[in-house]
């Protein structure tokens, strides 16, 4: 499985009502200094529909200024669609993040 394979596996398992950031991803698909290519993966995401990149944040909560499905309009009404709260532009990480172990991998 390569690097983008294991990104978007990680991404399919955000639960609808969460986010994770980049970094979270990042460590979670087996490599926390990914952050960057999980940009990447996700800018080049090849199924929408069923890998929810728009679920991935920043670290503190600000939805992708790139967002290549819509534009950053179309993350945060993907967002709210999920019962997501999005006020003065970012999430609540708080309440929102994915609750998950910040060094465990999938694929380790």
């Amino acid at each position: 499985m390569n690097t983008f394979e294991k990104i978007y596996e990680v991404v399919k398992k955000i639960p609808k009502g969460k986010v994770a950031t980049y970094g979270q991803v990042a460590s979670l698909a087996g490599n926390k200094r990914w952050a960057r290519v999980v940009g990447y993966a996700l800018h080049s995401n090849p199924d929408p529909q069923n890998i929810p990149c728009y679920r991935v944040v920043t670290r503190d909560g600000k939805p992708s200024q790139a967002f290549v499905f819509g534009g950053v309009n179309e993350q945060i009404n993907l967002l709210k669609e999920d019962g997501i709260e999005i006020i003065d532009g970012v999430v609540d990480m708080k309440k929102y993040q994915w609750d998950t172990p910040m060094h465990y991998s999938f694929f380790s």
